[in-house]
């Protein structure tokens, strides 16, 4: 059972590249050998690295993201995914204090931590220098107080006389090294346009590289140094209780209710949608569904008695030849769509309903096409529904985040999903029948009468 006083890490870095992603998994890893129930999070919408982190602790890897769910979520959802736990580890995003452009310090890792009362332990890359290392840290150390940076890893350390002038160095500012890792050939942990590849897409090699991050921290860090570091953590702040999936209120549509028939809700997953954060399907599931995975690259039909149909993100661009060859289910999913049924589709999900994908016919669901482009778009957005649809009631809003490097044509329908608000004002997805179709991920624990409404649409549909 959960208490409000799980120990707990965070694992940040000055920048971008410093190596805390390797150095979180491999700890997890770590602390899983040695016997504990770890729990393992990501700050930010990322939703490749939490792929990483299950296979470090067989645990599901969750999101802690302020901005998308709102700063009185981080420690709810927190606590609800360290139920039954010994210890969480905690990875950060981009640098320690970066956060949303231009919204101060609103979904960091700083901001993060502090949400969680949790010490943090600071990756530091030292490949090129020495005692600079020192004025590095301090300067962290000294920006934010409320920001408790317990201990330092030093990363792509070059030998054993460099790794003595640096702990020389940071002996005067009062932070314990924590772990040196020898510069060395890097974990086998291939990137492409969106970053890592997916655990899905390379199972074997990815239990491999887990694997050899584990070895590295074990063997370059101090593990009983880093657990207790993680025990000086008190009760979480503001006396937060575990995020409830069938406890929460229905905010946009107070009629719906997890009462009635349970509608079957096919999900679409393997290689080609892999980006989903676990707490939709706790919701759909609290709100009356039965859930049911499907592979598009595979299965030729929907599963049996289907009334709704979840696409989230992933990366249909690079199995487009794939997809596009499963004909029967590209059929089924324009049947199933043209009935009226409720289909809810985020980014790759977009893609896949669209005519065609870079030339390959996908499902034509949608009278737009889709292909590859050179800019990436990236970053999170304030959005107001533009309409009603089986997701929202018009004048809704959610906050939501872009991650692609693909483009549709046109870029919004008839009836647009969203309206962006801010300084990029525009209308972008695609509302009609019962499909909602958009490039925004969002994330439905900070709107849970999302879910209730797609379960109540996909019951009288």
């Amino acid at each position: 059972m959960v208490t409000p006083s799980t120990p707990r890490l965070v694992v940040a870095a000055p920048s971008s590249g410093s190596g805390k992603t390797t150095v979180a998994t491999g700890l997890m890893a770590a602390f899983a050998a040695r016997g504990l129930a770890v729990s393992p999070h990501k700050v930010g919408p990322d939703y490749i690295d939490p792929g990483y982190h299950a296979l470090a602790t067989g645990r599901t890897g969750r999101n802690l993201d302020a901005y998308l769910c709102g700063p009185e979520l981080v420690a709810p959802l927190f606590l609800h995914g360290a139920r039954g736990c010994d210890i969480a580890v905690v990875e950060g995003v981009m640098g320690l204090y970066d956060g949303a452009a231009g919204e101060g310090e609103l979904a960091s890792t700083a901001q993060v931590a502090k949400l969680l009362g949790a010490p943090v332990v600071l990756v530091v890359d030292a490949s090129a220098q020495s005692r600079s290392v020192a004025a590095l840290v301090h300067g962290f150390v000294s920006w934010d107080p409320q920001v408790r940076i317990g201990g330092v890893i030093l990363n792509k350390v070059g030998s054993a006389r460099h790794e003595e002038l640096l702990r020389e160095a940071l002996d005067s500012v009062g932070v314990p090294v924590l772990g040196a890792l020898r510069r060395a050939r890097p974990v086998e942990t291939p990137s492409r346009h969106l970053g890592l590849v997916p655990v899905a897409e390379r199972r074997a090699l990815a239990v491999s590289a887990v694997s050899e991050m584990a070895e590295l921290v074990s063997r370059g860090c101090d593990l009983p140094a880093l657990e207790a570091l993680a025990r000086t953590a008190g009760a979480v702040p503001g006396g937060a209780a575990p995020w409830t999936p069938d406890l929460s209120p229905t905010h946009d549509d107070p009629s719906a209710s997890a009462e009635g028939p349970r509608p079957r809700i096919a999900v679409a997953g393997g290689p080609a949608f892999t980006f989903s954060y676990a707490e939709h399907t706790e919701l759909l599931t609290a709100a009356g569904a039965e859930v049911v995975t499907f592979d598009p690259l595979h299965d030729e039909e929907l599963p049996d008695g289907t009334a709704g149909l979840v696409i989230g993100g992933g990366f249909p661009e690079v199995y487009a030849a794939e997809l596009s060859a499963n004909e029967p289910l590209r059929k089924a999913v324009a049947e199933l769509a043209l009935s009226g049924a409720p289909v809810a589709a985020e980014c790759a999900g977009l893609l896949y309903l669209c005519r065609e994908l870079d030339g390959s016919p996908m499902c034509g669901v949608l009278d737009a096409t889709a292909r590859m482009a050179q800019r990436l778009t990236l970053g999170y957005r304030d959005a107001v529904a533009v309409g009603d649809s089986v997701l929202a009631a018009a004048g809704a809003r959610m906050r939501g985040h872009e991650f692609h490097r693909t483009v549709v044509e046109p870029g919004a329908g008839a009836a647009p999903a969203w309206g962006i608000r801010g300084r990029e004002r525009r209308v972008e997805g695609f509302v009609q029948r019962g499909v909602h179709a958009s490039y925004l991920h969002t994330h439905w624990a900070s709107e849970p009468g999302v879910a209730r409404r797609f379960v109540e649409r996909c019951r009288t549909s």
